[in-house]
């Protein structure tokens, strides 16, 4: 038996991952999570050069127990989607799939916004076709542009997912690439889960708005936890990591899910080795003085 592209099998968020869990709304989800981003071509575009690795890198990321898959229909556009329904459905019971909505793709490879509340509509009708789901976990509605943030009410496109939620077709929502006076209006009209903004050791613009969401139970995920397309490089973090023995990607995730308790991770890699280190990576134990090495990185 199913229900919403569910599987009845049981598959409990496990502790045995770094960083414990926490819950968006009334799903529990581990911290250490997956973004599947980079399971499409280059650029984001079109299919995997390997598409039998893509679905194994997902099966792999359920396998050592990540319950919360980060995604959008945009990714492609709707190859991840479709990766992850190919490799996951019907899926495990506690797997919680979060997905964006607010940009589409251009043939140069762009990211032009699509807030209309027409075009939110389809998208979200999209996702749940391309997922194979009857409602979507957690959509963000993704504000600004590719250069970041930018200023503006949210009101008109956020009002069209809460419709869209009132429906039934999305449990709970959330914002990405936001400012924090768009959090707080995003708030006003609805309740939200989570905020997905750019956020790592060299770019700490969001410190004030993580401790704040932290005191009202709501999830921060950063994107770009390791720097996105130009990685992380600090002397600092090097000299940390080589103290450690270890890579300064591991490191710079471990700091992440030390730095708060609501910040999820969601490291995205198209390699099972890749994801596998990346996991035992988060997991580093890092002293109070290489906690404070660190923290001056971004200041």
């Amino acid at each position: 038996m199913t229900i919403d592209g569910m599987s009845d099998t049981t598959n409990t968020p496990s502790s045995s991952l770094p960083g414990g869990t926490w819950t968006l709304g009334d799903l529990t989800v581990d911290r250490f999570g997956y973004g599947a981003m980079q399971l499409a071509g280059p650029g984001v575009m079109g299919p995997p050069a390997d598409h039998d690795g893509a679905l194994a890198v997902l099966r792999e990321a359920v396998d050592l127990g990540i319950t919360h898959i980060d995604t959008a229909g945009a990714y492609g556009p709707r190859v991840t989607n479709r990766l992850i329904r190919e490799a996951l459905h019907p899926y495990p019971a506690s797997l919680r799939i979060v997905t964006k909505v607010g940009a589409v793709r251009d043939r140069q490879g762009g990211w032009p916004p699509a807030r209309r509340p027409e075009e939110l509509r389809r998208a979200v009708h999209e996702n749940l076709d391309d997922l194979g789901l009857d409602a979507l976990d957690v959509v963000n509605l993704r504000l600004g542009d590719a250069q970041g943030p930018r200023p503006g009410s949210l009101a008109e496109p956020f009002e069209a997912l809460v419709e869209l939620q009132r429906q039934g077709l999305i449990r709970h929502l959330g914002v990405s690439n936001a400012t924090a006076e768009q959090v707080a209006e995003a708030r006003s009209i609805a309740p939200i889960v989570c905020v997905q903004n750019m956020y790592n050791l060299a770019h700490r613009q969001d410190d004030g708005l993580i401790d704040e969401l932290a005191e009202q139970g709501i999830a921060y995920v950063p994107f770009f936890p390791l720097g996105g397309f130009t990685p992380l490089q600090s002397s600092a973090l090097s000299a940390v990591a080589a103290r450690l023995d270890a890579t300064p990607m591991s490191v710079a995730l471990a700091w992440l899910l030390r730095r708060s308790p609501n910040i999820l991770l969601i490291p995205g890699t198209s390699s099972v080795a890749h994801l596998r280190e990346n996991v035992a990576g988060a997991g580093l134990a890092l002293s109070d003085e290489e906690l404070a090495e660190l923290d001056k990185i971004g200041r």
